[in-house]
Parts: C-alpha cells; sequence; structure tokens
C-alpha cells in the first residue's frame, strides 16, 4: 500500500478540509503516465479521494504541446517578439499561441491578488501611457482623438501604479484616457496597498478626484434654522491624503519647464520630506514599450482586441514584479 509523502502537492477540492494546505500527510502518488514533456504523476488525497495531476492548475495542464516550446513562446512574449513571429518561429498557430498566453495571464494574476496586498507602501507614482488598439481612432469616438469609456478600439491607454521604494507594480489597467479608468487604478492600488500612501502623477486632471472618490471622510453640515433644505453633505479629501503633481511645460516637443505642485496633504507632505517625482514610473514605461511588442511605437504588431493586450500587461506586471526573486517556470507552478 502507497503511504503518503511530502509532495509538495495541496488538493485541488474546495470541498475538502484540508484544500490548498501542502504537506498534511493526505496526498499519495498512485500512478504515473507519459507526456511528451516527460513522466508526471497522478496524486490522490486521502481526506476526499480526489485524484489529480500533477499540473493540474498550471499553464500545461492538459496541453499537447511540449513544455519547452510552451516556455519559449511565453519568454518571446516578454522580448518584445510579435505573435506572427513566435508563429513563424515555432510553426504554432497565434490562436494557440493566445490562449498560452490566456493561461499565463490568469495564473499571473492569481500571484497578483495573492502577493500584492497589505504592503507598506509610502510612495505611489501614477501614470498612463498612449496605445491603441485595432486602430487609432475609435469607431465611438466621432472623429475625436480620444476614446469613449465604453469603446474597446481606437486610444487605450496602459495605466500603472507603481512603488518606486520597493520596485514593485500595484496595478495596472488597459482603458481610455478617463475618470473611470483613473478610479479603477485607485481603487485596485488601494486593495494592494496599507493606509494611505502618497500619490504623485503628471497634470492629468482626474487623479485628484479619482483620489478623493477612493480616500474622502463625509463633511455634513449642520441645521441653521432657517427655511429651505440644509446644504447636502459633501466628500472632503482623507487628512492623511497627499497628492502631488509634476507639470511639464514643452514647446514644440522640447521641455520647457517644470512644476510641482501639491493639490492635498501639504502639511503631511512636509513631515515625510518626500520629493514629488514620476522619473521611475516614466523610466518603467520605457521597459514596458521595450518588452511588449504591441507597445511599441509605430508597430505593427499592435493588439487587434483589448483583452489581449490586458493580459500582455498582467503577465508582464507578475514577471517584472517577481523576477528577481524567482525563476520564470515558477510562475507557472
Amino acid at each position: 500500500m502507497r503511504k503518503a509523502k511530502n509532495w509538495n502537492q495541496p488538493c485541488p477540492n474546495t470541498d475538502c478540509k484540508l484544500f490548498a494546505q501542502i504537506n498534511k500527510g493526505n496526498i499519495s502518488s498512485i500512478s504515473t503516465y507519459m507526456t511528451q514533456s516527460g513522466k508526471r504523476r497522478i496524486f490522490k488525497c486521502s481526506e476526499c479521494d480526489i485524484s489529480f495531476s500533477e499540473t493540474r492548475d498550471t499553464v500545461f495542464h492538459d496541453l499537447r504541446t511540449p513544455e519547452e516550446i510552451v516556455m519559449m513562446a511565453l519568454k518571446m512574449i516578454l522580448v518584445k517578439v510579435s505573435l506572427s513571429g513566435i508563429s513563424f518561429v515555432l510553426n504554432i498557430k497565434e490562436e494557440t499561441i493566445l490562449m498560452w498566453l490566456d493561461r499565463a495571464s490568469q495564473k499571473a494574476s492569481q500571484i497578483n491578488e495573492t502577493l500584492l496586498k497589505e504592503l507598506l507602501v509610502t510612495e505611489v507614482q501614477l501614470d498612463e501611457m498612449w496605445s491603441f488598439v485595432r486602430r487609432k481612432i475609435s469607431e465611438k469616438s466621432s472623429q475625436q482623438k480620444e476614446s469613449p469609456q465604453e469603446a474597446e478600439d481606437g486610444r487605450q491607454w496602459i495605466w500603472v501604479s507603481y512603488a518606486p521604494e520597493f520596485r514593485l507594480i500595484l496595478a495596472t489597467v488597459v482603458g481610455p484616457r478617463t475618470y473611470e479608468s483613473a478610479l479603477v487604478l485607485i481603487q485596485m492600488t488601494a486593495v494592494a496597498v496599507v493606509g494611505i500612501p502618497c500619490f504623485f502623477s503628471d497634470g492629468f486632471s482626474c487623479y485628484l478626484k479619482a483620489l478623493v472618490d477612493c480616500y474622502h471622510r463625509i463633511k455634513t453640515f449642520p441645521k441653521t434654522g432657517r427655511k429651505g433644505r440644509p446644504k447636502n453633505p459633501i466628500k472632503e479629501p482623507h487628512p492623511d491624503l497627499v497628492y502631488g503633481q509634476v507639470v511639464k511645460e514643452k514647446n514644440q516637443g522640447k521641455l520647457v519647464s517644470i512644476t510641482h505642485r501639491i493639490k492635498c496633504g501639504a502639511e503631511r507632505f512636509a513631515k515625510l520630506g518626500l520629493n514629488i517625482g514620476t522619473s521611475l514610473l516614466e523610466r518603467l514605461n520605457l521597459t514596458i514599450r521595450e518588452s511588449l511588442a504591441p507597445l511599441g511605437r509605430k508597430t505593427l504588431s499592435f493588439s487587434k482586441e483589448r483583452e489581449n493586450l490586458r493580459k500582455h500587461m498582467i503577465f508582464f506586471q507578475a514577471f517584472y514584479n517577481l523576477s528577481n526573486t524567482y525563476s520564470f517556470s515558477s510562475f507557472f507552478a
């Protein structure tokens, strides 16, 4: 009779008492099978009698292609190789590569949700990077350059929140340059951090309203005893909220002047002794453009679907945050 060992394999059954727990003495190897990537094991949980493969819940589960080919395709995505280029080199259909990217982005999203939470961050830099999906002007934009919120094509900006002290990408959003996209970015950032960090961005006006909607307190007004309705409660910035802007003025593409503004939280900003800036995030933008083919300037590899561009960013976020700590293959284990 086979005995349980410490296989470092958690039970995948959500109804099991030992779900997602490893090395509890409940997992046994009951058989093996051969794949193009080598021998694989079948495990069984003694607590719930569920059998499962060692590759379940991974990018490689139930794939006919060797793992080395899948790994090579995913690596090529991160070094600015287009889907058509990967397809030509590996002799794989673009649809298949997009399916692998979908699996990798799902795994990367799980990594981000697990690790990017309750972070003690002092400073967050915000920025948005221009791109487009399918065409440069959306069919719903009525000849305007910027895409409306409901548009899936046209100008779709890459929104990024960045913690410079830890070199971490906290959140990414793909969407038009609107208040709604800014609010989603701030809300995703708030989930990842503890308390209220200091926020710095360029002069884009929507960030302040999004920050106040996320970090605020309600101010009420007492009754005056006069006729008529009392003044409605209003939102005001939280006392701990600090927001600064770096406003750059250019003339014919040349930088003329830089102005620093404190929009709220000047007292706390002075006590912390920070400097207003987004230089590290702007440098990150260059890294992203040099890593992902759809974001290259004057490229023919632009995304045809916004969801595919979002998957590229989620995948890159997990790779960027963890590549210095873990090996590339551990992303998908």
